[in-house]
């Protein structure tokens, strides 16, 4: 059997488990709206949210002409007390007066101490581009110059990274071949203040994936959730706080071809958001519909709330953060290129099913 109908398969034989769920998950819907009333920019992507304090939160994505033009910067939008404020321009790639390349991909992480950072790529195209990163320590009022990272290291490809338990900061990344051809997902490590950098090897066998997102375990252990080439999102695990991991194996969620993102909650349920479609012709194909799916385990799948479900449009690379405060999850993604989707889901888990009562004894 080819690899491409065995991962079909593995689809096909999945998807029945989503409609056996005992007890399902059923998300409450607080609110959904779009980050910009007027869009600065004709063409937006890729976005990132992170929680500043209690009711603050922060977003980011690039926008410009298009995708891959050298006026593509990054912008940023603060939500204070339920409202949006206008975007601005935080970073662009400009290098002097005769040379500019467009920005990537921007992810906004705070850590346990308050600092704040943003992490964005720079360069002509994801073969070629760079990490930046900017730091705040007063939840961006004000910012630090833009600085390369440390050569070798792009930081965090698309989704936000992990904290530790002994401070140190887990980078999800990846990298692109030249040609195109190679897709190879690997961790990177600093210390709590950003600096100290050094990478983890994955073991990638022969499949293509990028853009990896970190769930957490008990015990230690660490799963990785990536897109994939392979119509399935693929995973790896890790049992030692993500220093070895095992090889790369397909999980039943399927996979066009998209961005995807997750986040373990407070009251131990894995979240995903991801485009449930396997991939058409275009790239773009697939990706019109965005679920948001629950675990126990990060086994077994449950889908739980549809974010969009059209026949056409672009609703993709979705970031997903829970709130410290009162615990909401909240999502951001791409409304068809045109502008940024703010979603708030309360995901609690079910309630146990009652235990049928003993008879009394006559």
């Amino acid at each position: 059997m080819s690899r491409s109908l065995f991962f079909l398969s593995l689809i096909c034989f999945a998807r029945p488990a989503f409609a056996q769920a005992q007890q399902p998950v059923v998300p409450q819907l607080d609110k959904r709206v779009l980050i910009m009333d007027k869009p600065v920019t004709a063409n937006c992507h890729a976005s990132t949210i992170v929680a500043l304090g209690r009711e603050k939160y922060m977003a980011a994505w690039f926008g410009g002409t298009k995708e891959g033009n050298k006026d593509v910067s990054v912008y940023i939008s603060l939500n204070e007390n339920g409202k949006w404020s206008p975007a601005t321009e935080i970073a662009n790639g400009v290098i002097n007066d005769t040379l500019r390349y467009p920005c990537w991909n921007p992810v906004l992480f705070k850590t346990k101490a308050g600092k704040l950072f943003l992490f964005y790529k720079v360069g002509p195209n994801p073969r070629e581009w760079w990490g930046m990163m900017m730091s705040s320590a007063n939840n961006g009022k004000t910012w630090t110059a833009p600085q390369k990272l440390p050569d070798g290291m792009l930081g965090p490809i698309k989704n936000k990274p992990l904290q530790l338990a002994n401070g140190d900061i887990l980078y999800p990344s990846s990298t692109e071949s030249a040609d195109n051809k190679n897709w190879h997902i690997h961790l990177e490590k600093s210390d709590r203040n950003g600096r100290n950098w050094s990478r983890i090897a994955i073991d990638n066998d022969t499949f293509g994936v990028i853009q990896p997102s970190i769930v957490r375990y008990p015990h230690d252990s660490l799963q990785l959730l990536c897109r994939s080439r392979n119509n399935v999102v693929m995973q790896a695990w890790s049992k030692d706080n993500g220093n070895t991991w095992g090889p790369l194996s397909a999980t039943e969620l399927p996979n066009p071809n998209a961005g995807t993102d997750a986040v373990t909650l407070a009251n131990g349920l894995k979240v995903i958001v991801y485009n449930p479609l396997l991939a058409g012709k275009q790239w773009w194909e697939g990706r019109s519909r965005l679920y948001v799916a629950v675990s126990e385990d990060g086994i077994k799948w449950q889908n739980a709330f549809a974010l969009e479900n059209e026949k056409s449009g672009e609703y993709s690379y979705p970031a997903v953060i829970q709130s410290p405060g009162d615990g909401a999850v909240h999502i951001t993604y791409t409304a068809d290129r045109k502008n940024i989707r703010h979603v708030v889901l309360r995901i609690n888990r079910p309630p146990e099913p009652e235990k049928p009562k003993e008879k009394e004894e006559l």
